[in-house]
């Protein structure tokens, strides 16, 4: 007479609730790393007025140098600032945009720098701040 195994051995229980474990600790902090991740997505669209706004001014005026408030490309700022995750949106005098992110997010600065060629009447944006770090790559 053939016994037949019913259910499941402790061994292979607690096997499998080994790779659950395992699974999890790997999961976690990548799913918080990504979560930051997409609530920084808010600083960079908050940006979108700004370059929009510099973009057109550059058209009309062709030149840069006329560009570098908020004032003069008719955005007001404090209509960029609207979500939890945006701390700070500020244009310099080369009409390069800085966005900072809210201190849960580190404080992580999301930068467009501006390259306009008279020549070619062509406007460029170069990404940069710290959101581009090895440690938090939000952007």
């Amino acid at each position: 007479m053939v016994k037949v195994q019913k259910g499941f051995t402790l061994i292979e229980l607690m096997i499998v609730i080994a790779i659950i474990g395992i699974l999890a600790a790997v999961a976690v902090p990548q799913y918080s790393q990504y979560t930051k991740r997409a609530r920084f997505a808010e600083v960079v669209v908050a940006s979108a007025p700004i370059k929009t706004g510099i973009e057109v001014c550059v058209q009309t005026e062709s030149s840069i140098a006329e560009c570098n408030s908020f004032d003069e490309i008719g955005v007001q700022q404090l209509s960029v600032v609207v979500g939890d995750d945006v701390d700070n949106a500020a244009i310099n005098n080369a009409g390069r945009i800085t966005m900072t992110a809210s201190a849960d997010l580190n404080a992580a600065t999301y930068t467009l720098t501006p390259d306009y060629d008279n020549d070619d009447n062509t406007l460029t944006w170069a990404v940069g701040g710290t959101c581009t770090n090895a440690d938090t790559k939000y952007c």
